[in-house]
């Protein structure tokens, strides 16, 4: 198995649990790791044969659209969509940090960190 990395995806966001925050918005860091098989991309160097991050891009990007309380709520929704877009994931690791959270001091940032795997029921239910 491999690992496609993608780092650094920058949103501003509704997600927060102050009405402040649904309102104003605050700055939100995601990183993934994706297992998958990279065999066969490898070799035909044909963007039909690979995991397309764009689309996992575009995947994050929607689900940081909704505002909710919890990051917890937000990584959990994107490592869900992640998982169900393709067949060739077996894992991805979602991190979800916000920046400077509103806690009355300073902190860099808050982040979860959530992971999980294609299971064989989801594979058979394809």
């Amino acid at each position: 198995m491999n690992k496609l990395e993608m780092t650094g995806l920058e949103f501003y966001s509704g997600i927060g649990c102050y009405k402040e925050e649904k309102v104003v918005g605050n700055k939100f860091i995601v990183d993934l790791e994706l297992t998958l098989d990279c065999t066969i991309p490898a070799k035909t160097d044909k963007i039909d044969d690979a995991l397309n991050y764009v689309n996992i891009y575009n995947i994050v990007r929607d689900e940081m659209k909704i505002n909710c309380n919890l990051i917890e709520n937000a990584a959990s929704r994107i490592l869900d969509k992640i998982l169900a877009f393709s067949d060739s994931l077996s894992e991805v690791n979602v991190r979800l940090s916000k920046i400077n959270p509103a806690v009355g001091g300073k902190l860099e940032k808050v982040s979860i960190i959530m992971s999980g795997k294609k299971s064989t029921i989801q594979l058979k239910n394809k």
